[in-house]
């Protein structure tokens, strides 16, 4: 009978594994009520961020009500997923382990395949690509498991395009072509011809990555066949890609002729500039720099360079700086210019330094080596340098890549041949009648199944173990005040109680008639008075900075200012006001504040000739004002040319939409005031679905 029990066992456990088709959702009072709570934290943007996460918890509770497994995480699927949008991290996190842990266990691949999907998504969004390729992978092979149809296809199609770019980033072009590829297989299979558009153009973007640029424009000529399939909305800016990627690999075959021709006639779209600036600034510097190169109109193409760098520092997009910059350099170089473009030529490289953009640093690098005769040694050794680095940490990448890659296949073949031996040894049981051949099959299979459960737990831990230490930090600082606050409340009813008995004996003893005693007893109170005053100060000193926030970005500015009084010998002098919630300021505001004050001690170390240099940061009305005044040399604001560094002041001002004055005269130093807008961060939610991803 055990053996018996076991076998039947073993078959419902084939029957339920094979079992993928899901309950579609019938409309139910109980099931709207859940929706409308979901509707409303995803859409009722009137109500503040914690109202609405309060909406969606509740949804979160009633979803544990429902009977039926598919409906209830399909709910939690679209919980978690809105908890994403809302920013709450800790929820989303929290909430989709618990959603891939009760789908695995149901054994509903399609909710666990989204739950990957999603937490894919949120790797990319930080950058953390090696852990968006993992998820990425999860989902597609929990895709697997599903019937082979178009729904399903289109699932694991979708996936593989996901792949294909996070792998083009880190330059594994091999992996990224074959994860497109598969996907476009798909695709051409199932008609689907509005996303052929996009994997071509990602087949033109990979094949140009390798240098092989015929290929690669024949990949975009391949996605420009499918534009006629998007809707209206999405057409023109697909057109105006499709064709800027073909000029841009016209220019880099050097086929000069065909790619003027090809920017012309995307400039030549009225609505470019008003639609798509961003686009229309590229494809400018692109043709300046085709007119210099071909043509030899060095007006011209300096014009028109300058017009890209404005519209694109309008639109506070640091990233795309540098190449026109290093264009500009080049010109002047030709024009035996030497001296200002060298200037631009730094500017470029410095821009590309700041945006992590290693290829163009490698590229204004040689010009900079040519120009710079003095330097060149340095530039060639930085160049070098670089190149090497950079070339550890592409093969690095492609290796951990290739790793996950090669993991999740074995993992992909384990689970295969462990199904086809799943079905043998039920047959075997069926035809054949022989139960102990049947257990120990049985045996041998949980025990292969829980190694392979082992080792993707493994994959798990490291995962939580690198989440872990994030997190450590945080923990790290709240222990400090726990402690600060530990040793408050020991001074207060420890020492302080004590130090009181004391007082009271001794006023009990100060009523002795011997006016000597009576003297020295009274002095004695007096002071520990003073010491019971001044204990009870340090306590409530101490309580009181227990709960103070900590700012890092205020200490990440005094720390640099410490660093560079230190180093220069001038003296610096901070203030700010503590109760402003400076972590809490958008990331612009503080990047750029914080670039703004580096770039002027600079110019008080190198030009001013300071002594004594002072740095406020307040709240003014709505606005919070930087002011850095020195006692340096000074210069005439109306005369001459501004430098580097007071430009790039100037230009982190513009982006987070501020102001700057700059008050200065001839030997009275000069006072730098910066007023900001004060702009805190506010959660922005973007209505989102799960077959939204690819």
């Amino acid at each position: 009978m055990k053996k018996l029990s076991i076998i039947f066992s073993f078959l419902l456990f084939l029957s339920c594994s094979n079992q993928v088709n899901e309950i579609k959702t019938s409309s139910n009072p109980e099931l709207d009520s859940i929706q409308s709570l979901i509707e409303i934290a995803k859409d009722a943007k009137e109500l503040s961020v914690n109202e609405r996460l309060d909406y969606l918890k509740d949804a979160e509770t009633k979803v544990f009500e429902i009977d039926n497994d598919t409906l209830r995480l399909n709910k939690l699927s679209d919980i978690s997923l809105a908890y994403k949008n809302l920013k709450d991290s800790s929820n989303f996190r929290r909430s989709n382990e618990m959603l891939a842990r009760m789908s695995k266990s149901s054994k509903l691949y399609k909710t666990l395949g989204y739950s990957h999907w999603d937490m894919a998504s949120f790797h990319k969004s930080y950058g953390v690509l090696d852990s968006a390729l993992f998820h990425y992978k999860k989902a597609l092979n929990s895709f697997e498991f599903l019937p082979r149809d178009s729904s399903s296809l289109s699932l694991k199609a979708r996936i593989l395009y996901n792949m294909g770019q996070v792998q083009d980033s880190y330059k594994d072009y091999l992996g990224a072509e074959q994860s497109t590829t598969k996907a476009i297989q798909i695709f051409e299979d199932l008609d689907d011809d509005k996303r052929l558009y996009a994997n071509y153009n990602l087949m033109g973007i990979i094949s140009s990555g390798m240098k092989k640029f015929d290929q690669s424009l024949m990949y975009y000529e391949k996605a420009s066949e499918y534009l006629m399939y998007l809707d209206e909305k999405e057409k023109n800016d697909a057109i105006w890609i499709n064709q800027n990627n073909i000029a841009s690999t016209q220019m880099k075959m050097e086929r000069l002729s065909l790619a003027k021709a090809s920017f012309e006639n995307l400039l030549a779209d009225k609505n470019l500039e008003t639609n798509n600036p961003k686009m229309y600034a590229k494809a400018l510097i692109s043709f300046a720099y085709i007119l210099f190169k071909k043509d030899k109109e060095y007006e011209r193409a300096k014009d028109l360079l300058k017009k890209g760098i404005e519209i694109t520092e309008a639109q506070n997009d640091i990233t795309d700086l540098a190449r026109p910059y290093q264009f500009y350099a080049e010109i002047l170089a030709e024009q035996g210019d030497s001296i200002n473009a060298i200037e631009y030529a730094k500017t470029s490289y410095t821009t590309a330094k700041e945006t992590y953009n290693n290829d163009r640093s490698l590229n204004v690098l040689k010009v900079l080596t040519n120009l710079d005769t003095k330097n060149a040694a340095k530039y060639a050794n930085e160049y070098y340098s670089l190149s090497e680095s950079i070339q550890i940490e592409e093969n690095t990448k492609r290796d951990k890549f290739a790793r996950i890659r090669l993991e999740t296949d074995q993992v992909i073949e384990e689970n295969q041949v462990l199904t086809e031996e799943k079905q043998m040894w039920a047959g075997a049981v069926f035809g054949l009648v022989v139960f102990g051949f049947a257990f120990i099959s049985i045996v041998i299979l949980y025990i292969n199944n829980n190694r392979l459960k082992f080792k993707q737990k493994q994959q798990e831990s490291n995962q939580e173990i690198y989440n872990l230490m994030l997190s450590q930090q945080g923990k790290f600082e709240e222990g400090k005040q726990l402690e600060q606050k530990r040793i408050s409340e020991e001074l207060h009813d420890g020492i302080l109680g004590e130090m009181l008995g004391i007082r009271l004996i001794l006023s009990g003893l100060n009523e002795r008639e011997d006016m000597a005693s009576v003297a020295q007893r009274a002095d004695l109170i007096e002071k520990l008075r003073g010491v019971e005053e001044e204990i009870r100060t340090i306590s409530h000193e101490l309580n009181s900075a227990a709960y103070k926030k900590f700012h890092n970005f205020i200490v990440s500015l005094e720390d640099m200012i410490g660093d560079i009084e230190q180093s220069s010998g001038i003296t610096c002098s901070f203030t700010y006001d503590s109760e402003v919630s400076w972590d809490n300021l958008l990331g612009d505001i503080k990047i750029n504040a914080y670039r703004i004050v580096q770039e002027a001690l600079k110019n008080c170390i190198k030009h001013a000739e300071s002594q004594r240099v002072t740095i406020n940061f307040q709240p003014v009305g709505d606005n919070l004002q930087l002011t850095i005044a020195d006692d340096g040399v000074g210069f005439d604001v109306n005369k001459g040319r501004k430098g580097i560094g007071l430009k790039n002041i100037i230009s982190r001002t513009k982006k987070v939409k501020g102001t700057v004055d700059i008050d200065s005269k001839k030997g009275t130093g000069t006072t730098i005031t910066v007023t900001i807008p004060a702009r805190f961060i506010e959660l922005n939610v973007m209505e989102q679905t799960q077959t939204a991803n690819a």
